[in-house]
């Protein structure tokens, strides 16, 4: 085998070490050997150059990296055959110079007196170096690292060279490609040294100093006398020097230099992102418009904008009739605060919540005393109408960038072709949908398509010669010839069609023609295009339709007629009419027929079903009129003529031919157009109900001690069995202190049994001393440890922290609290990176006990943590038909209300990485800022003394962490915890005031105290501007404010100073009392249901009375009999409900372990327990889940016909229910397997009935997330028809005696083996595309490497693709790699493991042959 075939092998993946000297042409990424040996000889140089193209050729070509030469340009060819004999001209002068070298070692064995220059002298080094020190210093990753691990070549070169025996050289063949066994044995390792030794190569050029030679000064000097130093060519090294510098350039390294664009782009590191970063405006708001950078809106485009966003929010906000105007002028404003002065959702609600509220002054009549004025203020918007109005705020600037791309065309089309369309310019200014604009850019570009195509031929100068346009269509000829005489004759315009329709103006008439149709056109016939009558006046006909078609006005009026009048019928393809059965989810929507808009409106997530059911093919999805044909009638009455007479009929005749042709047409567009509309505001709907989960999610408090205040952040004992018998397994514990440190965390053996166990658990909680117990876990069984934990708790009396009694004054305590924590987030924390990062030697369920102690301590920072994977939790059911960025950017939205509602210590966040996770939600920053805050306030020192440093201290050297506008967002929200001894704490900085309130704050502190100017002055000028709240606070005068009328104040500075500030001024009076007051709920305990669902997994939905369900029989007596359901629930058998005959004891029929179907009759969400019957009669009755339908709602006529038809089918096909007795076995189809396993973890498989008969059983098992198998199982030696077989065969290859057998052996060592490839480090998720882009750039960023790697084949479950790429040059392949049990098959060859599949493919490519055509 050839070196440089072998060079392509790279056996084991952890290796870096290089076993030849090979280097890789910069330019053509070709390998050049060092000195090519055969037979352990130097090759002559004088060999023919034509040898050398063939060879090299042949030689790239088997390995992949070029193409043949046939498939190049000459071109290409030529320059890539002189740039190769330039490189081995270099090659051959390098030789010559590493022999000048070897006569010099001659020299010098032969006078031992001596020496030569030593390599340090950098003016000989250029001079003197040989082939070996050129190789090492600019030597490329060769073949042999093609699929190599590792980025950088840090493994040393000694050996890097060929051996110089040519036995060596076999011997070491494959050294490098196989991995090697360890050599345990000291022996064998210093026997393995030794032969390594002898075979390392015996020429190594010199590198030593003068010493080195052997020769003496005085004998240098003589050599170099008569040879020279190698400066007189210093000019030439110098010239090279500095082209080398030209042609590289003044590179610095950046991070782009060094990482992939994707790894840039995932830690928010690319050039937009810094760009963003230290922009001075807000992250949101530069994401948000970044599309509409350059859009200028004009200022009566402004006020358009603000009368727009009225018309969509006023009608859902039920105020009174005489707020709309003050309504319109609070979206003015509000749109002013976010566009002029770029302050973003939170600031506005904070701080300029005056603007949201309409206020009234009104005469107290009841006090005729007094002349007092009673203020009543209306809510005009809340925090969720502003961000509504800045998600409208985008939507308008792309309509506005729309239209003004259609105002230019018009202007353009105006000026240039003299074009004057009335229709255009009545209504492009009114339109206000995209939709409509839509709709005039389609007439524009159809009424006016030759002065456009003219226009752009003559680049919109039609003075200049007209170059050759494109070829003109059927309707421009139309409109250019005759045949456009018919049009005009059906005596009105489609324009005047439309106006008719939409009632515009006074009625246009239709006039007829003195001739009949067919005889009008046989008068327009032309020798070009249409030469019949029949053919003119279909062209015509056509021509008026696709006229109605495009005109604005009649998709207006199509388009509001089916948003009134609209309904929406489901109807089931061939494909659901076997796959929607009664089980089916989309059962409900199968003959859902008459849905009118405002039905889909209370149901949302129903329309979002049915378009997924229609994208699946099992359902066709329609919007229809609900009275189509009245709606034609009136339509054909508007152009119709009113004439009577055989002419006028004929006319009319005509007129209705046209009008079907086009509603045809309008139907099919508006229809797609209003399913579209009706998909995005039904998205929205969710959408809105999402957040506000999330928002309940967020606004909880931590969980309150007792006697304390709310905020406080408790002490908690969390506590969880997780999938273990309590009665058996170990249960985990974890203290957490208030700061969020672990501080104790063990295992108690079983609490309900060991005493020893139960000694423990009293002694830690006595002296913890917890304010809560937290308990969670995954099972049943844990409803069984709280009991267990509340018995405990109640017969030990054991009681929580002391706390003073406001009452009494007396230190207390109460009974200690258990609570069930909600563990949602605890479940993805546990095995996360984050958990391993933060406690690498916890265990998982230590983990997740961590994180339902924080969860108590904090729920908001726990959502925060989660950072992407917010979107992993439920917050409504059809969630996974939304958007995954919609979801989490309104998401988002609601975290950002609470951080800022909450504020975040800016240096609590710099101590510690958990709180800077809410830092990103901070008003006016993101998490690009947010990185960029965090880094300059440690380059600042790493403390924040005031708000005011934020925009940096030049005095004190601190930079700026944040720019004006920016700062202007967030200074209120981070908040600096006061200390009165430090002189420059203000005490504000810790309030929710802005600083630009500082001075009303401190007027009003002045004005409780009853300080006069000169108090205040004398005050100011000792102490600093925040002396008098200083002082307000040491003398514990807080409460004097609540004395001020606010009142005044706010008139004062509306009036001198045109600013509102009731609401800012009440916020200041609250913050001087108590600053940050926890202003969330209280935390909020989880419901009976919510931990039945958080323990069992099953819903409402999911488990019902009635339903038909498998159970594991527990206990058989005689008179009853306990049984489990798959979620752990235990159900009880009374004797009536056990048998169909009497009188027979039920352990008779029933035994312990026994697999069966029971009816479930009760259920008891409390005490996790049920009622069930084992009764034939019962099982017969299947379930059918309750659907109410409004009459005529539901097409029960098609529901009767389709189950004649399937039950015609069945007796026709034979095919009947089956039921096998195991626990794995659902009576279930392939679609029902795959929901039922989707909850499921990968690996997880069910037993159903197959579609093949009763010698068929079929086997779906969870590959991976939305990837399951369906494998086929053939039964053989069956006693009956409906027994298991005693063999079971799978493939034709795989054979078993049971079904626990063949899941053991066959599913679970599939599903072992699929994991072990995805956790290998050679495995990619996502797509084969994303695989195959990220094997590109990976190329792209590493020229001279190959790659590889593995994905999912998502398409042929249980297959996975191996791509790789060899080089930058060479195409991606994959090949495909199946999994087997207990193996990897590539190309039909087993592999046992991923090394060896990895080896096996690196082999495979190496025995390539060589002659194979490509």
């Amino acid at each position: 085998m050839s070196g440089t075939m072998r060079d392509l092998i790279h056996g084991e993946a952890d290796v870096d070490d290089e076993e030849n000297d090979e280097s890789f042409d910069e330019d053509t990424g070709e390998p050049i050997p060092g000195k090519s040996r055969i037979n352990g000889e130097l090759d002559d140089s004088s060999e023919e150059e034509e040898d050398d193209d063939d060879e090299e050729a042949a030689r790239a070509v088997r390995e992949g990296f070029i193409i043949d030469d046939e498939d190049e340009e000459p071109e290409e060819r030529e320059r890539r055959r002189r740039k190769d004999k330039k490189r081995r001209r270099a090659e051959r002068e390098e030789e010559e110079a590493v022999l000048d070298e070897e006569d010099l070692d001659l020299i010098g064995e032969a006078n031992p007196e001596w020496e030569r220059k030593t390599a340090a002298q950098p003016k000989l080094k250029r001079l003197k170096r040989g082939h070996r020190d050129d190789g090492e210093q600019h030597r490329e990753r060769g073949l042999d690292e093609i699929f190599s691990d590792d980025e950088e070549l840090d493994a040393p070169h000694e050996f890097d060279r060929g051996f110089a025996r040519p036995d060596h050289h076999r011997v070491d063949e494959f050294a490098d490609f196989i991995e090697e066994d360890e050599l345990e044995d000291e022996d064998e390792r210093q026997r393995h040294q030794e032969e390594m030794e002898v075979a390392r190569p015996r020429e190594r050029g010199y590198v030593g100093g003068a010493e080195a030679t052997g020769l003496d000064k005085d004998a240098l000097d003589d050599m170099e006398a008569i040879f020279g130093n190698g400066e007189d060519y210093d000019w030439a090294l110098a010239l090279e020097d500095e082209a080398e510098a030209r042609e590289a350039g003044d590179h610095n390294l950046e991070l782009k230099d060094v990482f992939e664009p994707s790894q840039l782009s995932e830690k928010l590191l690319t050039d937009e992102d810094n760009q963003i970063r230290w922009a001075d405006e807000p992250e949101r708001f530069q994401l948000d418009r970044l599309p509409y950078k350059n859009l200028q809106i004009t200022d009566d485009q402004f006020k358009e904008e603000a009368r727009w966003i009225t018309s969509l929010i006023w009608p859902k906000k039920q105020l009174h009739s005489d707020l709309q105007g003050p309504f319109t002028r609070a979206i003015g404003k509000v749109l002013e605060f976010f566009v002029v002065d770029e302050v973003e959702v939170p600031y506005v609600f904070q701080h300029r919540k005056d603007y949201l509220i309409h206020a009234t002054r009104l005469r107290d009549n009841n006090n005729a005393d007094q002349d007092e004025i009673v203020v009543s203020a209306e809510k005009l918007l809340n925090q969720d109408d502003l961000w509504r109005v800045l998600e409208l705020d985008l939507k308008f600037r792309a309509l506005i960038e729309k239209r003004n791309v259609l105002e230019k065309t018009y202007d353009n089309l105006k000026l240039a072709a003299g074009v004057g369309d009335p229709t255009v310019e009545a209504m492009l200014p009114i339109a206000v949908t995209m939709e409509e604009l839509q709709d005039i850019q389609d007439y524009i570009y159809f009424q006016h398509s030759t002065e456009i195509k003219d226009l752009a031929a003559t680049n919109g100068d039609l003075k200049e010669k007209r170059r050759p346009g494109g070829k003109s269509t059927i309707f421009d000829r139309i409109r250019r010839g005759k045949a456009y005489h018919l049009v005009r004759a059906y005596g009105i315009t489609p324009d005047q069609v439309a106006q008719n329709a939409l009632r515009e103006g006074r009625k246009q008439y239709t006039e007829d023609s003195s001739l009949t149709p067919i005889d009008l056109a046989d008068t327009l016939i032309s020798d070009s295009e249409f030469n019949t009558g029949e053919g003119v006046l279909l062209a015509a006909r056509q021509m008026f339709a696709e006229e109605l078609f495009v005109n604005p006005r009649m998709r207006k009026h199509f388009r509001m007629s089916y948003y009134i009048m609209g309904v929406i019928n489901c109807r089931r393809t061939e494909k659901g009419l076997r796959k929607i059965d009664e089980q089916h989810p989309y059962y409900e929507l199968k003959y859902l027929k008459n849905q009118t808009f405002s039905d889909i409106a209370n149901k949302p997530e129903i329309f979002l079903k049915m378009l997924k059911a229609e994208e699946e093919g099992l359902l066709e999805v329609k919007v229809s009129l609900q009275s189509e044909r009245e709606f034609r009638k009136q339509l054909f009455a508007e152009f119709a003529s009113d004439n009577f007479s055989e002419l006028a009929d004929a006319w009319n005749d005509e007129r209705q031919k046209v009008l079907d042709i086009a509603f045809e047409k309008l139907e099919r567009v508006i229809t797609k157009g209003v399913k579209e509309s009706m998909r995005t505001e039904c998205q929205d709907s969710i959408l809105k109900i999402c957040r506000e989960e999330y928002s309940k999610k967020l606004d909880q408090a931590p969980y309150k001690p007792k006697g304390m205040i709310l905020g406080t952040i408790p002490r908690v004992l969390a506590l969880s069995n997780g999938n273990g018998d309590h009665n058996r397994d170990s249960v985990c514990w974890a203290w957490v202190e208030e700061d969020g440190r672990v501080l104790e965390h063990g295992k108690f053996d079983n609490l309900s049994r060991d005493e020893r166990s139960r000694e423990a658990f009293v002694e830690l909680v006595q002296r913890r001393k917890p304010d809560v117990l937290g308990i969670g876990g995954f099972s049943v069984e844990t409803h069984k440890l709280i009991t267990s934990i509340r018995d405990l708790v109640a017969e030990k009396d054991l009681r929580g922290a002391d706390f003073e009694d406001q009452d009494s004054g007396e230190d207390r305590s109460e009974p200690l609290e258990i609570v069930v924590v909600n563990d949602e987030v605890a479940r993805l924390y546990k095995d996360s990176p984050r958990a391993a990062i933060d406690h690498p030697t916890f265990t998982s369920l230590t983990r997740y006990c961590v994180a339902l102690a924080k969860y108590l301590q904090n729920p908001m920072k726990e959502y925060a943590a989660l950072g992407k994977d917010i979107v992993s939790l439920s917050f409504h059911p059809c969630q996974q038909l939304l958007p995954e960025d919609k979801l989490r950017k309104q998401l988002d939205t609601a975290m950002v209300d609470m951080v800022n509602l909450c504020g975040v210590d800016i240096n609590e966040a710099i101590a510690d990485a958990y709180t800077a996770t809410l830092l990103p939600f901070v008003c006016g920053l993101g998490p690009r800022k947010a990185t960029a805050v965090l880094k300059t306030i440690n380059a600042n020192g790493g403390v924040v003394n005031t708000r005011d440093e934020l925009v940096g201290d030049p005095d004190s050297g601190k930079l700026p962490v944040v720019g004006p506008r920016v700062w202007n967002n967030c200074a209120s929200f981070l908040s600096i915890e006061y200390d009165s001894s430090s002189p420059t704490s203000d005490y504000l900085d810790n309030t929710r005031v802005h600083p630009e309130d500082y001075e009303l704050g401190r007027k009003m502190a002045a004005d409780a105290l009853e300080l006069d100017e000169e108090d205040v002055k004398a005050e100011v000028d000792e102490g600093g501007p925040g002396a008098i709240v200083r002082k307000l606070i040491k003398d514990d005068e807080q409460e004097k404010v609540n004395d001020l009328i606010l009142e005044e104040y706010a008139e004062q500075l509306e009036r001198n100073y045109n600013q509102r500030k009731r609401a800012t001024l009440e916020t200041i009076r609250a913050e001087l009392q108590q600053p940050y007051e926890e202003l969330r709920r209280y935390f909020s305990l989880l419901s009976d249901d919510e931990i039945f669902t958080m323990l069992t997994g099953e819903t409402q939905e999911s488990l019902c009375e009635g339903m038909i369900v498998s159970v594991n029989i527990r206990v058989a007596k005689e008179d009853f009999v306990i049984a489990k359901l798959d979620s752990g629930i235990e159900g009880r058998v009374e004797p009536h409900e056990g048998s169909d005959l009497p009188d027979i004891p039920l352990n008779r029929i029933f035994q312990m372990g026994q697999t069966a179907q029971a009816k479930l009759l009760e259920l008891d969400r409390r005490s996790f327990s049920a009622r069930l019957s084992l009764r034939e009669e019962a099982l017969r009755v299947p379930f059918r889940r309750r659907v109410d339908h409004d009459p005529g709602t539901w097409d029960a006529v098609q529901e009767h016909k389709d189950k004649e038809e399937l039950r015609e089918k069945d007796k026709a096909t034979g095919r009947t229910q089956r039921v096998v007795k195991h626990p794995l076995f659902k009576p279930f189809n392939s679609t029902q397997a795959e929901e039922y396993l989707g909850s499921q973890a990968p690996g997880d498989a069910v037993i159903r009935p197959s579609s093949k008969g009763n010698d068929h059983l079929a086997i779906t098992w969870k590959v991976a997330d939305g990837i399951y198998q369906h494998i086929d199982v053939l039964e053989l030696q069956k006693e009956n028809e409906f027994s298991v077989g005693r063999q079971l065969r799978i493939g034709g290859k795989y054979n078993y005696s049971d079904l626990d057998e063949l899941i053991v052996d066959h599913v679970k060592a599939m599903a072992k083996k699929v994991d072990e490839l995805m956790q290998h480090e050679k495995y990619q998720n996502g797509s084969k595309a994303d695989t195959e882009k990220w094997l590109t750039t990976y190329t792209e960023a590493n020229p001279k490497r190959s790659v590889y790697a593995f994905c999912l084949d998502p398409r042929h479950p249980g297959y996975f693709y191996l791509c790789f790429k060899a080089g930058q040059g060479a195409k991606v392949n994959a090949w495909p790699v199946r999994v087997v049990p207990n193996a990897f098959e590539l190309l039909k060859s087993p592999y046992p493991d991923m090394k060896a599949l990895c080896n096996g493919f690196k082999l495979r490519m190496m025995s390539s042959d060589p002659n194979r055509p490509r």
